[in-house]
C-alpha cells in the first residue's frame, strides 16, 4: 500500500442520505481510493487516496459523471 493523502471537496447536488451513498460507494470502487464520507448536511466528502494512483480531479470527474459538482474544498 502506497502513500495516503486526505483530501476534502464540496458538492452539491446532494438531497439525502442515499445521494452520499451512491458517491461513497463509487468512489471506494475506485482504485486507489481508501476511504470516502460524505457529510451530506455539509455538502462536504472526505477522501483518503493515494495519489500515485488517482488524483483530486479523478475524485472530481467521478462525482460529475454521478450528476453532482464538486470541487476542493478550501482550507
Amino acid at each position: 500500500m502506497g502513500t495516503t493523502v486526505t483530501h476534502m471537496f464540496v458538492v452539491d447536488g446532494m438531497h439525502c442520505a442515499s445521494c452520499g451513498m451512491l458517491i461513497d460507494d463509487t468512489l471506494e470502487d475506485l482504485a486507489g481510493v481508501r476511504s470516502a464520507q460524505t457529510a451530506v448536511r455539509r455538502r462536504i466528502l472526505t477522501v483518503r487516496l493515494d495519489p500515485a494512483v488517482i488524483t483530486p480531479d479523478d475524485v472530481v470527474s467521478a462525482v460529475v459523471e454521478l450528476g453532482y459538482t464538486a470541487r476542493p474544498a478550501s482550507h
